[in-house]
């Protein structure tokens, strides 16, 4: 694992935009796997600043998300098809019919999962997948459990996670309590990943994704075993990693 250290949340975004728009830039037929939350927000606003500066196109790629809320309607304003069309989008020159993200409102949930890891034979291999990290490790909506779970499935929400993401909503309440999320198998899949993390509040997901033992009660800690991971943090969120003596890059 490459592990970039960053001063703050803006330098890490630009690092990671560069990563990911070397990605594009290099292979313009990319597939690109998505994530939402805060962390990545300021990431797509600098991808959204090279495609306005011309730097940039994304009108062949395509774009696999990672998860959705089940129940929410993609019009939704808390949906994370709402996020991606919001924060990039409908920024960039991205084609609608080439962006992925699960049906929330799927009849059949099972099936929807089905389809959803289907994807892979459809749109090609992932390229690069971009991760974010819960603060109980999760990735995606991938909770800490008994076990690694490979394919797209239905996930139950952790309290923890829904007591993160009430923040979003009016009332913790409102906070849907599962969610379609793309499996370990899938994310593990990609030919690179790119994690991002930021603020003190995650540093304790970071140290045990990075220096603790592989578990499904981490899930992120299963990233040890990728052959190409790149974790760009800023020094905040690397503070426990740095305390123990890893080796990163400035």
């Amino acid at each position: 694992m490459q592990i970039y250290l960053t001063e703050n949340y803006d330098h890490m975004s630009r690092r990671a935009a560069d990563i990911l728009a070397a990605q594009v830039f290099l292979k313009p037929e990319c597939v690109l796997g998505l994530a939402t939350g805060s962390t990545p927000v300021g990431l797509y606003q600098e991808l959204i600043a090279k495609y306005q500066r011309g730097e940039l196109s994304f009108a062949r790629v395509h774009t696999v998300n990672l998860d959705e809320y089940k129940g929410l309607a993609p019009t939704h304003d808390q949906s994370y098809r709402w996020f991606m069309r919001h924060n990039l989008f409908d920024h960039i020159d991205v084609l609608p019919e080439n962006t992925n993200v699960p049906d929330g409102l799927a009849a059949d949930p099972k099936a929807e999962c089905v389809r959803y890891d289907a994807l892979r034979d459809t749109v090609g291999r992932t390229d690069i997948q971009l991760l974010g990290l819960g603060r109980n490790g999760h990735i995606g909506f991938n909770e800490p459990g008994p076990s690694f779970v490979k394919e797209t499935h239905v996930v139950d929400l952790t309290q923890s996670t829904i007591e993160a993401n009430a923040r979003f909503f009016a009332s913790i309440d409102e906070v849907p309590r599962q969610a379609i999320t793309m499996g370990i198998g899938y994310i593990m899949d990609a030919r690179r990943i790119l994690v991002v993390a930021s603020g003190e509040d995650k540093a304790e997901a970071v140290y045990n994704t990075v220096c603790g033992p592989i578990t499904p009660e981490v899930p992120a800690s299963i990233l040890q075993l990728h052959r190409s991971v790149t974790l760009v943090a800023d020094r905040a969120a690397l503070g426990k990693v740095i305390a123990a003596g890893v080796e990163v890059c400035g």
